[in-house]
């Protein structure tokens, strides 16, 4: 115990030393929480718009306004003509063309049908996407619109009417900070828990104290320990400092019980910390072990379900992320602060999670060489 003790006092001064290290701790966690959110949104709004009316009637304004009225479209162009709305595109001053052609009003009254142009920016094929769809929207409400203006409903409808109303669980507002900030929070306990151990036993070979804790009296387990616990409860202080921030910042409280969340969080804590110490037993210096780091936290993010559903993955990559640790801490994240859900809703996520930690712990136990 005594020894363990001395390891912990040693690993918190050098901790404490480095100014730089407190500064990645304590502020860029911060910096990240209050910036990514904003920058990470999917919510696509202010959508360059360019139209090219060539019937200038009442209808066709109409429609315009429909658009601009939408609060997703910014009309940024009028062309005359749908080769000079095609250069503004080109010029990336625009994403979206709707051209109207000409006798739109009259074939609108005449025919009861007419058609409308959209051309749309594809190089990003989401946006581009999400724009279209936008559109149709806006259209087939111009539609209905202009039907309800035309048709005179009898007194008693003899047709039966079916009215849907919608109604958001979890997420009433449809808010995309309230989805995308506890996976953010569970982001940065990751970042914190496996970039920095996986560097902390590369620094002691390459500073030469390894070969002194080497010779010691210290066992495998009592080294891996003391690497270990400083840096978990510096990874649950960001955890508490990053609900406080979501909490002043976005005013998102969590739903479900607070003790569960941290419980969660200091078993995946365990386990992320024992895969960061894995890596660094395997890495000779600290360019290598950053190297290795990288690699893994690309694949966390890509596979965490963090910006993409895992559920748009294709089978493949839905199978690597059952052995990704970090789709499982965004997924309860998200569980308990939307959600509210309780112990016995999380049960296999904390199976999982304990196995995880057995597992790179027991790993990196071993696969650290004490030689004399």
């Amino acid at each position: 115990m005594r020894t363990l003790i001395f390891l912990l006092r040693k690993e918190f001064l050098q901790i404490f030393r480095n100014k730089l290290i407190l500064r990645m701790i304590f502020v860029m966690p911060v910096m990240q929480l209050i910036v990514l959110p904003f920058a990470a949104n999917y919510e696509m709004k202010n959508i360059l718009l360019s139209v090219v009316d060539n019937d200038h009637s009442e209808y066709s304004r109409k429609l315009i306004n429909e658009f601009t009225s939408s609060g997703y479209f910014i009309l940024s162009d009028v062309s005359p003509s749908y080769e000079k709305a095609l250069k503004v595109i080109e010029d990336d001053k625009a994403d979206l063309i709707v051209e109207i052609p000409r006798g739109f009003e009259r074939d609108l009254v005449r025919d009861n049908q007419t058609k409308v142009m959209i051309s749309a920016n594809a190089i990003n094929g989401q946006t581009s996407g999400l724009a279209v769809s936008y559109s149709n929207t806006i259209i087939k409400e111009f539609n209905n619109r202009i039907r309800a203006e035309w048709i005179q409903q009898p007194r008693l409808n003899p047709l039966p009417v079916v009215e849907i109303t919608s109604n958001n669980w979890f997420n009433p507002k449809m808010n995309y900070k309230y989805f995308i900030v506890p996976g953010v929070l569970a982001l940065l306990v990751t970042l914190i828990g496996f970039i920095l151990t996986s560097l902390n036993i590369v620094k002691e070979k390459e500073t030469g104290t390894i070969e002194q804790l080497n010779v010691s009296p210290i066992k495998k387990y009592q080294f891996i320990l003391g690497k270990l616990i400083p840096f978990w409860i510096l990874g649950m202080f960001v955890l508490i400092l990053g609900f406080l921030i979501s909490f002043i910042v976005y005013g998102i409280f969590p739903e479900g019980n607070f003790l569960i969340g941290f419980l969660f969080a200091g078993i995946y804590l365990i386990a992320i910390l024992g895969f960061g110490l894995l890596t660094s037993t395997f890495a000779e210096t600290q360019q290598q072990a950053m190297f290795i780091a990288y690699f893994f936290m690309m694949i966390f993010v890509l596979l965490g379900g963090l910006f993409a559903p895992i559920e748009n993955m294709p089978d493949w990559a839905k199978y690597l992320t059952y052995i990704n640790p970090v789709s499982y801490i965004i997924e309860v994240m998200r569980m308990l602060v939307l959600k509210g859900s309780g112990f016995t809703d999380l049960l296999k996520h904390f199976g999982i999670i304990l196995l995880f930690a057995v597992v790179f712990n027991g790993l990196a136990i071993f696969n650290y060489k004490k030689t004399t």
